[in-house]
C-alpha cells in the first residue's frame, strides 16, 4: 500500500500527517482551525485518500503558520507515498461546479512544483478563518509534494462555495492522477525515466 507519516515541529506548530493513497476517504482531521478541517475531510473524501491529521499552532496570534504548516507536512506525505511514482497516471485536471460557482483544477504529478492560483474572494473571512490563507495552503502543498497545480476560480459569488470548489477540484484532480494506469502500472510516465 502506498502510505506515508510525517511529523514536523517548529516553534510555531507540531504536526503529523499519515496518508494512504489506496484508501476510501476514511478522515480524522483536528488542526485547531474549524474551517481548515472542513476543507480537509472534503479534500480526503472526495481523493479518496485515507488522512488522519493532528496539529497544534500558534493559533493565539492568526491561523497563518498552521495553515501553511499543515500544507507543508501534507505535501511531504503525499510524495512520501507516491515514492517513485511507478504506475501512476500522472495528470489529471477536473471541472468542480458547486451551486453558482465553477473551478478548474489541473495537476501534474511531475516532481516538479508550480502553482498558478486564480482564484479571488469577494470577502477576506470565511467565518474566522482569513480567505488569504487557502493560497498559503496550496502553495505549501503543491511545493512540497513536487505537483504542478494549476487552480483557476472560473467564477462564483460565495467565499465558501469558491473555497470548497477549490479542495474538492483539488481532491478529484489528485484521485485521478495518482492512481495506477493499469496499462502502465509497472513504469514510469516520463520519457526521461524519472519524477
Amino acid at each position: 500500500m502506498r502510505t506515508a507519516s510525517i511529523a514536523r515541529k517548529t516553534n510555531e506548530t507540531d504536526i503529523s500527517v499519515t496518508v494512504n493513497l489506496d484508501g476510501t476517504g476514511l478522515h480524522d482531521i483536528s488542526t485547531g482551525v474549524g474551517f481548515l478541517d472542513h476543507m480537509l475531510e472534503q479534500l480526503s473524501r472526495h481523493s479518496l485518500i485515507d488522512m488522519t491529521v493532528r496539529a497544534k499552532g500558534d493559533l493565539h496570534i492568526d491561523a497563518h503558520h498552521t495553515t501553511e504548516d499543515v500544507g507543508i507536512a501534507l505535501g511531504q506525505a503525499l510524495k512520501a507515498a507516491l515514492d517513485d511514482k511507478r504506475g501512476i497516471t500522472r495528470y489529471a485536471h477536473c471541472y468542480l461546479p458547486m451551486d453558482e460557482t465553477l473551478t478548474r483544477v489541473a495537476l501534474d504529478i511531475s516532481g516538479r512544483p508550480w502553482l498558478i492560483w486564480k482564484v479571488d474572494f469577494p470577502t477576506e473571512k470565511i467565518g474566522d478563518f482569513d480567505t488569504e490563507l487557502f493560497h498559503e495552503f496550496f502553495y505549501a502543498l503543491a511545493m512540497n509534494a513536487g505537483i504542478t497545480l494549476h487552480v483557476e476560480n472560473l467564477y462564483g459569488r460565495n467565499s465558501h462555495h469558491i473555497a470548497e470548489t477549490c479542495f474538492k477540484g483539488l481532491a478529484r484532480a489528485l484521485r485521478a492522477a495518482a492512481e495506477i494506469d493499469p496499462r502502465a502500472a509497472d513504469s514510469l510516465p516520463s520519457t526521461k525515466g524519472a519524477l
